[in-house]
Formats: C-alpha cells, sequence, structure tokens
C-alpha cells in the first residue's frame, strides 16, 4: 500500500495525503521519498493542477525520518559509506528542493504552483523539514500537537535540510532553540516563533489551506533565500553583528554541551559555513556535516541507545506473556517527596491512588507536593487547571491501611530500614486483595529479603523510582527470586501508564543502577583523598557530558546518605570491603559538618538561600593537593572504567540479562555519558582488546577494583562486541 496517494479536487487544488500503513504516526522512508517525488511532479505537470496541499490522513502529520533508512544507507554503501550516505542524503534535499521550485523557472522564478502544508497535529524531524520546503505551513489548533526537531537528542542534527532552512528563515540565535536544544512547540507558539505561517481550527485546515493555495500569487511561492539580495538574519558570520551573533553560539554550546557531544558542533559548523554561500552550495555543506555525524559512532550509539532501545523497552522488550496488568487504583505508602512524586506522576496518568503515611498532616503534606508541582505544570502552561483538579481529585490522602482495599498495585516508599518496611509490608498485606501485587521502592536494599514479610513473595517486586520522581523518566524494576512474572508484567504495565522507561534487573546488593554509580562516586572521593585537585576531577566528568560531577552529585544525594551506605556495605562484605580509602574522605567531611547541599556545606560551598557558589577552598587544606596532577585522560577513564567494568560484572553474574536495559538505564538513571550511548556501547567502541589492556593498566596503578572481569577477557581475547554478542540474542 502506498504511504503518499494524490486527489485532485473540482477546484484544481492537489490534495497530497501521507497516510503509512500500520503506523500510528507517519515516518519517511526511501520509497515514501520516491511516491511523494512522482506525485508532486505529476501535479506539477498537470496543466489542470492549480497547486498542491500536502496533508496527512492521521490526526498527527509524521513523527520524523525511520532512522533504519539511514542506517541502511550506510550499509549499503559497501567500502565507501560516506559516499553513500552522501548521496542518499542530497536524493532527499533534491526532492524536497523541488518541491520548494514547484516548477518555477530557476533564473525568472516565475512559473511555479503554489504548494502548502496542513499539519493536523504532531509534525517532527522530516515531518517538519517537508512542510519547511512548501510555501506556506498552516497547522491545525491542537495543544497536544509538537512541533520541531527532536534529532539533538539523539545524536544527530536536522539533516534533511532543516538545519538550513530554519537558520535563514529564522537566523541563528532564534532558530537555536529548535535546532540546538530541540524544544518542541505547540502550534501556537511555533507560530510565534516564526516557525510555522497560520493555525487555525482542526476543522477549518484543509479548507484554510486549499483558500491559500487558489490566492497565491507567483510572489507568494519565492522563498526569500532564492532572491536576489538575502541577507542572512541578523546578520552573516562576515557581517559585525553577525559576528558576534556566531561567537556568542560557540561559547553556549561549548559551556552547554562540554563538546562533549559531537552533532552540537557539526551542527553550527553546517550554518556558519552555510550561512556565507548560495542556498543550494548551503545544501551541499549540510549534507556533509550530517554525514559525518552519521558516520561518527557517537550517533549510532545514541540512535539505537535512546531512540530504537529506549522504544523498545518501553513497548515491553522484555515483559512476560501475560495478560494485561494496568493498574486502576495505586495505594502509595509514604508521602514523603519520593511517595508524593509517585502519586503525583500516578495520579496525572489517570489513575485513583491512596497516598498513605503515619499521621493525618504527613498524607496531606504528600497531597500539597503533588498540587503544588501541578500548580507550576498550569503555570508553565503544561497543564490544563482542569487536568489539574481531575488530577488532584485522585489522590486520597490517609492514615487508615484498609484504605487499601481494592488497589491493584502497593509501592511502599518509606524510610530505608528493612524493620520499616517489613512493619509496613505486614500492615498492607492484611488488607490487599488477592490479585494485588506488593513493590519495594527501595534503592539498596535486596527485595529477596524484604519479601519474607509477605505472605505471597511471588507479588513482592521492587521498583526503584529515581528522585524527582517526576522529571526522571527511569524506573529500575527488581525481580526477586520468588518473584512471578505476573507481577514482573504489572509493573512493567505501571511503567508503561504513568511514562517511564522501565528496566527488569535481577536481585542482588544495589541491584544496577546505585551498583554503577557508587564506584563512580567513590572513585572521584578517591582521587580527592590521593590529592588530585577537585575541579580536575569534576570537570574531566563534565567533560565526558556527565551532567553532574562525582563530588556535586555527593552533595546532591547527602554525605549522611554516603556513610550509611558505606556502613551498610561494610558490614555485608566483612574483610572483603575495600574502600576504606573513601570513608576517609567521607568521615573528614561529615566531622567538620559538611553533610552536603541540605546541609549548606559539602565539597561545595553554599549561600545562604542553597545556591551553589563553586568549589568549598577548604577543600585545599582537608585534602592537599599533589604536586604532580595526572592527565585529563588518565581521570576520564577513572571514572569511566569503575562504571564500565561494574556494568560487564552484573552482565557476567546476570544481575543484567539485557544489554539494552543496561546501556538504556545508564544514561537515564545517571546520565552516563550520553554521547556514548552507554556503557556497552562505550566498550564498543573502545574495542574489547584496549579496554582490556587499559583496565589492567589502571589495575596495576589504582589497584584491583579495575581488574577485568572475566567476561571482558573473553570478549578481548575472541574480538567480540558487546552488542555483536548479546544483543541480537536479546532482541530474540
Amino acid at each position: 500500500m502506498a504511504d503518499f496517494t494524490m486527489k485532485t479536487g473540482a477546484d484544481g487544488v492537489a490534495v497530497i495525503t501521507w497516510d503509512v500503513a500500520d503506523r500510528s504516526m507517519n515516518v519517511m522512508s526511501m520509497a515514501g521519498f520516491a511516491e511523494l517525488d512522482a506525485l508532486v511532479a505529476q501535479a506539477l505537470a498537470d496543466d489542470g493542477v492549480k497547486g498542491v496541499v500536502i496533508t496527512s490522513g492521521k490526526d498527527t502529520f509524521a513523527g520524523g525520518m525511520d532512522l533504519n533508512v539511514l542506517a541502511a544507507m550506510r550499509d549499503e554503501a559497501g567500502d565507501d559509506p560516506a559516499r553513500g550516505l552522501f548521496d542518499g542524503i542530497m536524493g532527499m534535499h533534491a526532492v524536497l528542493r523541488r518541491i520548494e521550485r514547484a516548477g518555477m523557472d530557476p533564473k525568472t522564478l516565475k512559473g511555479g504552483k503554489p504548494v502548502a502544508a496542513a499539519l493536523p497535529g504532531t509534525a517532527l524531524g522530516i515531518g517538519l523539514e517537508l512542510p519547511l520546503a512548501c510555501h506556506r505551513i498552516f497547522a491545525a489548533d491542537n495543544p497536544r500537537a509538537k512541533i520541531g526537531f527532536p534529532e539533538i537528542n539523539v545524536g544527530i542534527f536536522p539533516g534533511g535540510g532543516g538545519t538550513t532552512r530554519v537558520s535563514r528563515k529564522l537566523g541563528l540565535m532564534a532558530s537555536a532553540p529548535f535546532l540546538l536544544e530541540g524544544k518542541l512547540r505547540s502550534p501556537v507558539d511555533a507560530q510565534r516563533a516564526g516557525l510555522i505561517d497560520e493555525v487555525v481550527a482542526p476543522d477549518a485546515l484543509l479548507d484554510a489551506a486549499r483558500a491559500w493555495v487558489l490566492a497565491a500569487g507567483g510572489d507568494d511561492i519565492v522563498k526569500p533565500w532564492d532572491r536576489k539580495g538575502f541577507r542572512f538574519p541578523g546578520g552573516a558570520p562576515y557581517h559585525p553583528a553577525g559576528y558576534m551573533t556566531f561567537v556568542g553560539a560557540s561559547a553556549m554550546v561549548a559551556g552547554q554541551t562540554w563538546n562533549a557531544y559531537p552533532a552540537p558542533r557539526a551542527l553550527l559548523s553546517a550554518i556558519y559555513e552555510g550561512a556565507q554561500v548560495d542556498f543550494d552550495t548551503a545544501l551541499r555543506i549540510e549534507a556533509r556535516w550530517f554525514t559525518h555525524i552519521l558516520l561518527n559512532p557517537s550517533s549510532s550509539a545514541m540512535i539505537r541507545t535512546l531512540f530504537l532501545d529506549k522504544e523498545a523497552l518501553e513497548k515491553g522488550a522484555n515483559r512476560p506473556d501475560q495478560p494485561s496488568q494496568k493498574v486502576a487504583r495505586l495505594g502509595v505508602i509514604g508521602a514523603g517527596m519520593m511517595g508524593a512524586g509517585i502519586a503525583n506522576v500516578a495520579a496525572q496518568a489517570g489513575i485513583d491512588v491512596v497516598l498513605l503515611d503515619a499521621t493525618d498532616e504527613q498524607a496531606a503534606r504528600g497531597r500539597a507536593h503533588a498540587q503544588s508541582d501541578m500548580e507550576k505544570a498550569v503555570k508553565r502552561g503544561r497543564m490544563t487547571a482542569d487536568a489539574r483538579n481531575a488530577a488532584l481529585a485522585r489522590i486520597t490522602a490517609t492514615t487508615d491501611f484498609a484504605a487499601l482495599a481494592g488497589v491493584d498495585l502497593v509501592v511502599e516508599a518509606v524510610f530505608e530500614d528493612p524493620q520499616v518496611k517489613a512493619e509496613v509490608t505486614r500492615k498492607a498485606m492484611a488488607h490487599v486483595g488477592p490479585d494485588c501485587v506488593f513493590a519495594s521502592n527501595t534503592s539498596t536494599l535486596p527485595i529477596g529479603e524484604l519479601a519474607q514479610a509477605s505472605d505471597r513473595p511471588e507479588d513482592f517486586i521492587g521498583i526503584h523510582f529515581f528522585s524527582p520522581v517526576e522529571r526522571m523518566a527511569l524506573v529500575e524494576i527488581i525481580r526477586g527470586a520468588q518473584t512471578g512474572p505476573r507481577a514482573v508484567a504489572r509493573a512493567l504495565d505501571f511503567a508503561r501508564q504513568i511514562r517511564k522507561t522501565p528496566i527488569v534487573v535481577n536481585d542482588a546488593r544495589f541491584f544496577y543502577a546505585n551498583r554503577c554509580i557508587i564506584p563512580y562516586l567513590n572513585e572521584g572521593m578517591r582521587m580527592l583523598g590521593e590529592g588530585v585537585a577537585p575541579a580536575l576531577i569534576e570537570n574531566a566528568a563534565r567533560m565526558l557530558g556527565f551532567p553532574l560531577g562525582p563530588l556535586q552529585l555527593i552533595d546532591e544525594t547527602s554525605l549522611e546518605l554516603g556513610l550509611r551506605i558505606a556502613a551498610a556495605t561494610k558490614a555485608a562484605l566483612g574483610d572483603a570491603y575495600a574502600d576504606a580509602p573513601v570513608d576517609a574522605v567521607l568521615q573528614a567531611m561529615a566531622a567538620g559538618g559538611r553533610l552536603g547541599r541540605k546541609a549548606g556545606a559539602g565539597f561545595y560551598a553554599y549561600s545562604d538561600r542553597g545556591d551553589r557558589q563553586g568549589l568549598w577552598p577548604g577543600l585545599a587544606q582537608m585534602f592537599p593537593q599533589a604536586d604532580t596532577q595526572p592527565d585529563l585522560v588518565t581521570v576520564q577513564h577513572r571514572l569511566m572504567f569503575a562504571q564500565v567494568l561494574e556494568a560487564v560484572r552484573a552482565l557476567e553474574s546476570g544481575v543484567l540479562g539485557d544489554i539494552r536495559e543496561g546501556d538504556v538505564g545508564a544514561i537515564l538513571g545517571w546520565g552516563f555519558a550520553p554521547w556514548s550511548g552507554g556503557p556497552f556501547s562505550w566498550l564498543d567502541m573502545l574495542g574489547a582488546p584496549y579496554a582490556e589492556a587499559r583496565a589492567d593498566e589502571l589495575a596495576e596503578s589504582c589497584g584491583p577494583r579495575f581488574a577485568p572481569p572475566a567476561l571482558l577477557r573473553e570478549m578481548a581475547a575472541s574480538g567480540q562486541s558487546f552488542h555483536a554478542r548479546f544483543a541480537a540474542r536479546a532482541a530474540a
């Protein structure tokens, strides 16, 4: 079945409708491009056609390019992938350029036919680049629709002419939120920004586009950049004003990304170079830089992890074969910040919530926390007042465990103490029905031990939310030794209902996320105790793309928590405990009352209002700096290998069953170097032989914690990559 069809009305307007079969949202393929090109050519050659409207047969316009198409272009290019990609991209440019020219004489700019785009809803990526090649863009007044370019978030940039057209349409600074930040806007906001032309009532969309086509004159269809004397908005790079703009944009990109990501720099280069030449040459420059990015292993890794694998996990790639386990009524025990956040996202997803705590005051405070968050969403236009009122009405704050009768799922979010958790588990189990699943929101405590408080361990599971719940996308689902498939399915279905990305891991101390993040924090403190400059530690992490350096992250989570974790780990490991140097740093800080941001004093200094003011100057006295400092790469490798080797051990021991979950979980859970695609993707970039050799070097110079796991040595000996060996098996 064709992706594009065309029908010409009695008024002479040809309506081309995009409707990809068996897809909830249109995506572009090479076959689709060919169909569109042929229909446009047919309309332009038909004297009876006065103009064209391109629209969608769905309630959205398009979700973008089928990213598998780009991978296929590279793979099919054989020994010269750069040429294959470049030619394929230029072929897409040619189709859009023919729409933009619409049959006009290239010299006189006369004789063309008007082409309008009519967007019933969301238009992303190539789904916006196609309308930008049309002469006028109409969008339905649909507040749920999103208009923009999310490509930068998966390691690429708008390479179908979007970079060149938007920067020429809006200027560099006005286009930055769309191109460099991946901001998505409602149709009304996109019109205000100048990205689209008209917003009309949904039922008037096609009529408005047809009317414009019939009324459009020759001057209405000539793009500004095709006119003689076109000047780049805000000034081109060689213009005094433009020079300052481009310098500022370059500084902004470096400041926000620490130059860890290739795509923003390539995008800025494409705009900078393209602004100095004619439009068609600019498209070639854009295609060249887009090819450069597609050949960078970072883009492939980010697309795989943050788009393909993330989407697969969200759709239930590892869900047991069980009937639907959707949650209609949820119980949350513990109305602190975590419990209130869980109640908040669940209520907003349409789930009725019983929010329970020890006192009426504490329960009411949790509901008030949810209300405050919703009020902020209303003020920012992300939520309507009616939606807020409906969500709040779904939250019942109480102290009565009997109110849990009839809930489908209980999430316990009380203090991280096994005895406290056991007590509330027993109380809840006395009131819930036989089909209810009980979940503990814990970050460190083994699920098998917590399940002993339940008389139905097969219905007991761990659901580890990350703080703040409202903003963090990841949910870590922990399967105990006795956890049954129905409990896993319910936890996964619940995660999907509240629009979180789930990973499923097997029970072990610290599970997966904390198992990997704690070594990152510890390595930062080890280096500080060894005399490595704290600024070097923190900046090395930021240059790797981590949102927070290890010392800042410890401040945010509190040193007190670190001390508790250290004590529990030491008790569990006994003589095998090897983190005494880390404890020395923690204890020295705690003795000085520097327990983190909440205390107003930590590795960083804070104002009276709690604003971070830079690294605490007293660190130099507490931990004197060594005369000789390590090089940047050594510091970065210590921070990275501390985490990735632990990820390999988690895979080796069966805590992780799917490396897709390892990569997705690392990026979404604690911000692991997103440009790398995750720990296993980064190891594949390095190659197992190099990774093994480098880990051996670090083990010799820094300690046995860097000794390569047996699995890594096996991979190095066979020359295998993690994704080649494990990802295909997981997908199957």
